[in-house]
Protein backbone atom coordinates (compact mmCIF):
# COMPACT_ATOMS: atom_id res chain seq x y z
CA UNK A 1 0.00 0.00 0.00
CA UNK A 2 0.61 3.39 -0.78
CA UNK A 3 -0.58 6.45 1.00
CA UNK A 4 0.39 9.96 1.24
CA UNK A 5 -1.43 13.15 1.99
CA UNK A 6 0.02 16.26 0.15
CA UNK A 7 -0.56 19.79 1.67
CA UNK A 8 -2.82 20.49 -1.00
CA UNK A 9 -5.78 18.47 0.12
CA UNK A 10 -4.80 15.57 -1.49
CA UNK A 11 -4.53 11.65 -0.58
CA UNK A 12 -2.29 9.33 -2.92
CA UNK A 13 -3.26 5.67 -2.95
CA UNK A 14 -1.60 2.86 -5.08
CA UNK A 15 -3.30 -0.62 -5.71
CA UNK A 16 -3.22 -3.85 -8.11
CA UNK A 17 -7.00 -5.90 -7.97
CA UNK A 18 -8.77 -7.72 -10.67
CA UNK A 19 -11.47 -6.12 -12.74
CA UNK A 20 -15.39 -7.06 -12.17
CA UNK A 21 -18.03 -6.74 -13.84
CA UNK A 22 -21.77 -6.57 -12.68
CA UNK A 23 -24.34 -7.15 -14.78
CA UNK A 24 -27.45 -4.82 -14.37
CA UNK A 25 -29.50 -3.59 -17.34
CA UNK A 26 -26.10 -3.13 -19.05
CA UNK A 27 -22.97 -4.37 -18.27
CA UNK A 28 -20.75 -2.08 -15.71
CA UNK A 29 -17.11 -2.76 -14.89
CA UNK A 30 -15.20 -2.02 -11.69
CA UNK A 31 -12.21 -2.52 -10.05
CA UNK A 32 -12.59 -3.38 -5.90
CA UNK A 33 -10.63 -1.33 -4.10
CA UNK A 34 -8.91 -4.09 -1.28
CA UNK A 35 -9.77 -3.76 2.79
CA UNK A 36 -6.58 -1.85 3.91
CA UNK A 37 -7.01 0.96 1.19
CA UNK A 38 -10.97 1.00 1.87
CA UNK A 39 -9.91 1.64 5.40
CA UNK A 40 -8.08 4.73 4.59
CA UNK A 41 -10.01 6.03 2.19
CA UNK A 42 -12.78 5.65 4.60
CA UNK A 43 -11.10 8.12 7.08
CA UNK A 44 -10.99 10.70 4.53
CA UNK A 45 -14.30 10.16 2.95
CA UNK A 46 -16.26 12.79 5.13
CA UNK A 47 -14.19 15.41 4.08
CA UNK A 48 -14.31 14.20 0.37
CA UNK A 49 -17.68 12.94 -0.30
CA UNK A 50 -19.99 14.99 -2.05
CA UNK A 51 -22.94 13.12 -0.99
CA UNK A 52 -24.70 9.25 -1.28
CA UNK A 53 -21.12 8.17 0.17
CA UNK A 54 -19.08 8.18 -3.33
CA UNK A 55 -15.47 9.92 -3.41
CA UNK A 56 -14.34 12.03 -6.10
CA UNK A 57 -11.31 11.04 -7.57
CA UNK A 58 -8.67 11.44 -9.87
CA UNK A 59 -7.51 7.96 -11.29
CA UNK A 60 -4.88 6.31 -13.06
CA UNK A 61 -4.75 2.49 -14.82
CA UNK A 62 -2.09 1.66 -17.34
CA UNK A 63 -1.11 4.85 -19.61
CA UNK A 64 -5.30 6.56 -19.27
CA UNK A 65 -5.91 8.91 -16.28
CA UNK A 66 -9.39 9.96 -15.67
CA UNK A 67 -11.88 11.45 -13.06
CA UNK A 68 -14.19 9.87 -11.71
CA UNK A 69 -16.13 8.73 -8.37
CA UNK A 70 -15.60 6.09 -6.07
CA UNK A 71 -18.64 4.01 -5.52
CA UNK A 72 -19.02 2.79 -1.58
CA UNK A 73 -20.24 -1.32 -1.95
CA UNK A 74 -20.11 -3.56 1.30
CA UNK A 75 -17.93 -1.76 3.84
CA UNK A 76 -15.45 -0.54 0.79
CA UNK A 77 -15.17 1.32 -2.51
CA UNK A 78 -15.44 -0.01 -6.50
CA UNK A 79 -13.54 2.67 -9.29
CA UNK A 80 -15.85 2.24 -11.95
CA UNK A 81 -13.65 1.46 -15.33
CA UNK A 82 -15.04 3.37 -18.41
CA UNK A 83 -15.06 2.19 -22.05
CA UNK A 84 -12.78 4.42 -22.79
CA UNK A 85 -10.43 3.10 -19.91
CA UNK A 86 -10.93 -0.65 -20.97
CA UNK A 87 -11.01 -0.98 -24.60
CA UNK A 88 -7.65 0.88 -25.53
CA UNK A 89 -6.00 -1.28 -22.73
CA UNK A 90 -7.74 -4.43 -23.68
CA UNK A 91 -9.09 -5.01 -20.20
CA UNK A 92 -11.66 -7.65 -19.45
CA UNK A 93 -12.82 -9.13 -15.95
CA UNK A 94 -10.56 -10.81 -14.05
CA UNK A 95 -7.63 -8.99 -15.50
CA UNK A 96 -5.37 -7.59 -12.69
CA UNK A 97 -4.36 -3.83 -13.00
CA UNK A 98 -2.64 -1.62 -10.86
CA UNK A 99 -4.82 1.56 -10.21
CA UNK A 100 -3.61 4.48 -8.77
CA UNK A 101 -6.02 6.96 -7.10
CA UNK A 102 -5.97 10.82 -5.83
CA UNK A 103 -8.54 11.40 -3.16
CA UNK A 104 -9.74 15.38 -3.46
CA UNK A 105 -10.15 16.66 -0.14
Amino acid sequence: MDLREEGAGLVDIVFSSHVIEWRGPSPFYFVPVPAEQSADIREVAPMATYGWGVIPVEARVGEISFATSLFPKDGGYLVPLKQAVRKPQGLSPGDEVTVELTVRL
